[in-house]
């Protein structure tokens, strides 16, 4: 018990440093899902900590995921109007976004080299954790591995969706830019959405929700499709 307080307070007092440098550069480079992952690597590294003891305390934040993400349904109910005016575009962008998604994981995955189960575990890597990692099984990926590619894909994403975002010209509706973020970055990209605004974090929140909801329907008949006509 007692090392499993010692870790979970460990990762705590990380994040929270992790996150003042981000506040204080506002640099994604410095964001707490690059930053914080690296300094407790380093720490499991340098103390030689087996992975499996530190999982013990960790393992309960990762169990805070699902209850925070329910979380979202707030902004949601607020601008709900503003929802139900755009829901047919949203759900549009969001189906076609997740089949997209889909396809060109398995064609890095392919053209990588990689196996059946490294494939279907980077298929649903578009998705938020927890829904992905049930995905992920459902396709009869590894969730651990799912995990990761879901972080990556959340860093890269709204690094790459802030760079359209300041450098575009036609990427200033509210409404756009939050499809983007949720769509692109699932949660990592809706933390960000809401640096932006209310309504960038609430759609991007939908969409991620979205995004969750139709791949867990399409991801199994995509994947099956894709296989096959990769003879794989």
């Amino acid at each position: 018990m007692s090392l499993m307080v010692l870790y979970l307070s460990l990762t705590l007092v990380v994040y929270i440093l992790s996150k003042k440098l981000y506040h204080r550069t506002q640099h994604m480079l410095c964001s707490p899902l690059i930053i914080c992952p690296i300094i407790l690597l380093g720490i499991l590294v340098v103390f030689q900590i087996p992975y499996d003891n530190y999982a013990k305390g960790g393992k309960w934040l990762s169990l805070m995921l699902q209850p925070a993400t329910v979380a979202l349904a707030v902004p949601l109910y607020k601008y709900r109007a503003t929802v139900k005016k755009h829901l047919t575009e949203i759900l549009v962008g969001v189906t076609g976004g997740a089949a997209v998604a889909i396809v060109t994981s398995l064609l890095i995955g392919r053209y990588m080299g990689a196996d059946l189960q490294l494939m279907a575990s980077m298929a649903p890597r578009s998705v938020t954790v927890p829904m992905a990692m049930s995905i992920s099984e459902i396709l009869g990926g590894n969730p651990s591995l799912t995990a990761v590619f879901v972080i990556l894909t959340g860093i890269t994403g709204t690094l790459f969706v802030t760079f359209m975002l300041k450098y575009g010209t036609v990427f200033k509706s509210p409404i756009t830019k939050g499809m983007l973020y949720g769509i692109t970055a699932h949660g990592t990209g809706t933390a960000k959405a809401f640096e932006a605004g209310e309504m960038e974090g609430a759609i991007s929140s939908l969409a991620m929700i979205f995004m969750g909801i139709i791949t867990t329907l399409i991801a199994p008949e995509i994947v099956n499709i894709c296989f096959s006509l990769l003879d794989v």
